[in-house]
């Protein structure tokens, strides 16, 4: 078992459940990837898992903080959240719905505690994301 799988069914066993095989098998298809729609995650998983189980598992996931949404429009995709992943915000794309992470940055980290701290605010986590054209839409846009 790796570490992260040891993590999860540490974060499982803790609020109560285990760490079955398709748990297993949809966590191993969010790890170290691009945020996904469902369908490309039912996909992801492959034939181990029929489109039930996996919506079942992602209910339980976002119930117990592993999972998060990512919303683009009216439609969102799923990547792991901070606890399994490394922190890290969002660029999405009006035009296309493309999602680009990207690394924390140590100054604008710094600078979102401080003004928790102005505000008195405890924060527990954060997520940032912007929104408006990557380059490829930018690109495209020019040549109408």
């Amino acid at each position: 078992m790796t570490v992260a799988e040891i993590q999860l069914q540490q974060h499982l066993k803790k609020a109560g459940f285990s760490l079955t095989n398709p748990r297993k098998t949809v966590f191993s298809a969010l790890q170290d990837r691009e945020p996904q729609t469902m369908a490309e995650l039912v996909t992801s998983c492959g034939n181990n898992l029929d489109r039930a189980s996996v919506y079942r598992t992602i209910e339980l996931f976002e119930q117990l903080g592993i999972v998060q949404k990512l919303h683009v429009g009216w439609k969102y995709r799923l990547e792991l959240t901070d606890a399994f992943s490394h922190h890290h915000h969002h660029m999405t794309c009006l035009r296309c719905g493309t999602i680009t992470a990207f690394s924390e940055d140590a100054e604008l980290e710094n600078r979102l505690h401080k003004l928790a701290e102005f505000h008195n605010f405890k924060p527990q986590d954060h997520q940032i994301e912007m929104r408006g054209l990557c380059h490829n839409c930018q690109v495209a846009t020019r040549m109408i």
